[in-house]
């Protein structure tokens, strides 16, 4: 077992290799899969993607991502930036919503993606759980291993059912136990924290929700667990669960990973806990996937030209209508 500080400071082991991980489970044995998931908030199921397809999804992202020297919209800010590599080459500010990238600079990567969502297992695993079907409301891209704050996605966004939607993280590799590993914190799906808004809304005050969410992981004294994930196995998540990455210690590791976001396709989608937002629903293979700004689309195009241009005009703007949503 690999010994790393937790995001709150204590001492943790995690597994360095599948024999020392706790409960996984097959794609054969779905529904015990699923009571593991009720029970603990997040299941693993071994072998999901194939490991060919991963290597796909890599090259084509080494191919389309790396050399472009536009704004791509990212995951940890939701503002369009500009690649930002260290010095192991890695792209540090994630992608987010692959659905949504023009066709013209990243048709691989895209289609590989959407292929990926939209197979057979995820369908499957989504089916199981939500005793529908699923559709996909966002989507992600990791290759560097930034630390990411603990947190439930639920305060961000969810099923108009709270703690309805579930989240996959896919890896495209086998995950260093010091690349940044992604942690769960079993059975924290039942807790119910403080609502986005007032003085912990995400527009001003979002600081103050990352420090509570610390302060009840101290003082509950609750476990983290970061499993090893073999390339084409998957993590899926309740969004009432607490997660997160760990900080890394061996960054010459990459992280590479992709994350989506499903609610059944009969629930609307709940932004910030507040709001019934519309859904830019496109078809692909069998599913239905939500694009917000679209690329395809010439008015995102626009709106991506403005927020470059303006961006901190922009992003107050954005703020203040995030919080007159939330109060």
């Amino acid at each position: 077992m690999y010994k790393i500080l937790s995001p709150i400071g204590t001492e943790i082991e995690i597994p360095e290799n599948a024999a020392q991980n706790s409960t996984t489970f097959d794609l054969t044995d779905l529904p015990a899969a699923k009571r593991y998931y009720e029970e603990n908030g997040y299941v693993v199921v071994r072998g999901v993607v194939d490991q060919a397809l991963c290597d796909s999804i890599r090259s084509a992202f080494e191919k389309t991502v790396k050399p472009y020297p536009g704004y791509i919209y990212r995951q940890a800010t939701a503002n369009p930036e500009k690649n930002r590599i260290n010095e192991y080459g890695f792209v540090m500010n994630s992608l987010l919503n692959l659905q949504s990238l023009n066709d013209v600079e990243f048709a691989p990567l895209k289609k590989l993606a959407i292929k990926t969502f939209s197979s057979t297992p995820v369908k499957d695993i989504t089916r199981e759980i939500f005793a529908e079907d699923g559709k996909l409301v966002q989507s992600m891209y990791f290759e560097g291993n930034s630390e990411t704050w603990p947190h439930q996605d639920t305060y961000y966004l969810d099923s108009e059912r709270i703690g309805t939607m579930l989240a996959c993280w896919y890896a495209l590799e086998d995950i260093d136990a010091g690349a940044g590993r992604f942690f769960v914190v079993p059975r924290s799906h039942r807790i119910d924290m403080v609502k986005n808004g007032k003085n912990f809304d995400v527009a001003f005050n979002h600081g103050q929700y990352k420090e509570l969410v610390k302060k009840i992981l101290s003082e509950q004294q609750l476990e983290f667990r970061a499993p090893f994930l073999q390339k084409g196995d998957v993590l899926i998540w309740n969004a009432k669960t607490i997660h997160g990455s760990l900080r890394t210690t061996r960054p010459q590791f990459s992280r590479s990973s992709l994350t989506s976001h499903f609610i059944p396709a009969s629930h609307r989608f709940l932004q910030f806990q507040s709001k019934i937002k519309p859904l830019n629903l496109r078809e692909f293979d069998g599913m239905l996937f939500h694009c917000p700004k679209d690329m395809e689309r010439l008015s995102s195009r626009v709106v991506l030209g403005i927020e470059t241009t303006f961006p901190k005009t922009f992003q107050m703007a954005k703020k203040l209508a995030i919080k007159a949503v939330v109060k």
